[in-house]
């Protein structure tokens, strides 16, 4: 049976005492989520000024750690406080027998769940500059009255974050992946861009290089007209120069470095203009090829295989396009690799990127990924999944999308028409 012990005058005094560290902890509360939720734009708001308590805030911005530290310990100490109260006053009204453990448990946690934490937390959470600016103050009072416990706290927990960093320094790429695939409150573009970064981090040279058939170069015994009309040509500022084979890479020639010898006569030695290679292996991570392209102040790399044979050739803008997407300048023709015949009938270069078909086609990035192996285009994609050589007029279907082969030089798969499936 629960006893009440009636009202006794100094009952007040505690319950007074009670309300005011309810409302201490309530600001604590929401003070964490207010200052620890500030957008970029809020915090550059507070750091310009114009008011005591923006600089107060400002000032407690730029020690994030001692921040934490204060609000935790002020607001430990002030749960602590208000379970000795409230307990204290339950005390002092009822008498609840044997079961006065567990009211006074469920009572009291319920109390500060729902005012010290709950509710002043999903307040803040839709207010957060508001209310940063309203405790920035009291404290910055606080922060100077426990800062022998907040030091003590921020340094113990320096210490040992730095020793659990140390062990858990390796973050997969999947990791990576999913804290982007988590990330709310950035744009489309945002995600796709910072999704490029980690997907550049898992990729090697050979995805994203131009193959070796699809190099413009100049042989090392042009003349110098022929070498300006590839140049023209082929519109590019920078090529590879070989001498007899494009296996045997000499050197690279910059346009620029022949623009003030434009006017030669024929016999010019543009040869004497090669600068040295860069060439790197086909297997080289991306993000080690653009840490080179930094370090060694060069835009274009050759890449090779194993056994030295050129494969292909990447430049700084191809790396980039992995990041942001296609950049187009204007010399390129926009969405020169596909044309569309009809509603389900489209016709790409064999050399189309699986992603690019698949972005044209606004189908699921993903949607071959089970059958595509290390295929990066669709040519690739389709030799992959027949593993042999195919003919003009032949098809394969994957996924209920047909493709057809209607273009062949040599070995090489130049034209392929695409069908979506009639439901599409």
């Amino acid at each position: 049976m629960i006893e009440y012990l009636g009202f006794s005058p100094d009952v007040l005094f505690l319950v007074a005492g009670d309300i005011l560290l309810l409302m201490i902890s309530a600001m604590m509360s929401s003070s964490e989520v207010a200052f620890f939720s500030l957008t970029p734009a809020e915090i550059r708001h507070i750091k310009r000024g114009g008011s005591v308590a923006a600089d107060a805030a400002a000032k407690l911005l730029d020690d994030p750690d001692k921040l934490l530290a204060t609000i935790l310990v002020v607001n430990n100490m002030v749960n602590i406080g208000t379970v000795v109260l409230s307990t204290q006053i339950l005390n002092s009204l009822f008498n609840f027998g044997n079961w006065s453990f567990l009211v006074h448990t469920v009572i009291v946690t319920f109390l500060l769940l729902l005012c010290g934490e709950v509710l002043p937390k999903v307040f803040a959470q839709g207010a957060t500059l508001r209310v940063a600016l309203w405790f920035a103050q009291p404290l910055s009072l606080l922060r100077w009255l426990v800062s022998p416990l907040s030091f003590a706290l921020v340094k113990t927990s320096n210490a040992v974050s730095h020793r659990v960093a140390q062990r858990s320094a390796d973050i997969s790429i999947e990791d990576l992946a999913d804290a982007v695939d988590m990330t709310r409150t950035a744009s489309s573009e945002e995600q796709r861009i910072l999704s490029g970064i980690v997907n550049i981090a898992s990729r090697e040279v050979e995805q994203i290089m131009r193959p070796r058939m699809d190099i413009v170069a100049v042989e090392q015994t042009m003349t110098f007209d022929e070498v300006r009309q590839t140049i023209t040509s082929s519109g590019y500022s920078r090529l590879p120069v070989y001498a007899e084979s494009i296996d045997n890479i000499k050197g690279t020639l910059f346009v620029k470095d022949l623009i003030e010898h434009a006017s030669r006569k024929d016999d010019f030695g543009w040869q004497s203009l090669i600068r040295e290679p860069y060439i790197v292996p086909m297997h080289k991570q991306i993000t080690d090829l653009l840490e080179d392209f930094r370090r060694e102040k060069v835009h274009m790399a050759i890449v090779v295989d194993e056994y030295g044979a050129t494969q292909g050739l990447v430049t700084m803008e191809d790396i980039l396009e992995e990041v942001v997407g296609e950049i187009s300048d204007e010399s390129d023709m926009d969405e020169n690799f596909y044309e569309r015949i009809d509603e389900r009938t489209y016709l790409f270069d064999g050399k189309t990127h699986i992603v690019d078909m698949l972005r044209v086609l606004q189908l699921d990035s993903e949607l071959f990924e089970d059958v595509q192996g290390r295929a990066e285009t669709i040519a690739g994609l389709m030799l992959e999944i027949k593993r042999n050589f195919l003919k003009k007029g032949e098809q394969i279907t994957s996924h209920s999308i047909r493709f057809v082969v209607t273009a062949v030089e040599g070995h090489r798969i130049d034209k392929i028409k695409v069908i979506l499936p009639q439901n599409e």
